[in-house]
């Protein structure tokens, strides 16, 4: 499923749903991401203030922080830089990133339900999830690497 399959989201009835008061940044903060899958926090904030006005960056980290919290999103931590954010679709996929520009898109669960893979120990532990990232290169940047001319 690419990221642009998601269903449509009700962010009143989610929030509704998962517990949560019902407040102007929620609503625009889970609209903006069911519309923008693997955005940064930067991203959100800023489409979320074009959306509201004047919200904070901080408020609007708070909002996915909480929305995080009740599983309404998914924090992905891509590269090691910076954190994106999807629908929490609780599905377990996993996620492919380019090393060059970035990109990330979701690939299935590699074998079966929650958590599909299962470690060579479990130290005792229940297992809920497994969350792997593929990182490789993107075809767009392979086929840019492969015309830079040698030497440059």
């Amino acid at each position: 499923m690419s990221h642009h399959d998601h269903p449509s989201l009700d962010p009143v009835a989610a929030l509704r749903d998962a517990g949560l008061r019902v407040t102007a940044p929620r609503v625009a903060t889970l609209a903006v991401v069911a519309e923008h899958q693997h955005a940064d926090a930067d991203v959100i904030s800023s489409a979320v203030r074009e959306r509201l006005g004047s919200v904070s960056h901080q408020a609007v980290y708070d909002v996915l922080r909480a929305l995080t919290e009740v599983e309404l999103l998914r924090r992905v931590d891509a590269d090691g830089r910076r954190a994106v954010y999807e629908l929490h679709r609780h599905d377990n996929h996993h996620h492919l990133i380019c090393r060059v520009c970035g990109r990330l898109e979701d690939v299935p669960c590699a074998v079966g339900e929650a958590p599909c893979l299962h470690p060579h120990s479990q130290h005792g532990f229940e297992l809920e999830v497994a969350e792997v990232l593929y990182r490789g290169v993107c075809p767009e940047c392979r086929a840019a690497q492969a015309h830079v001319p040698a030497g440059t």
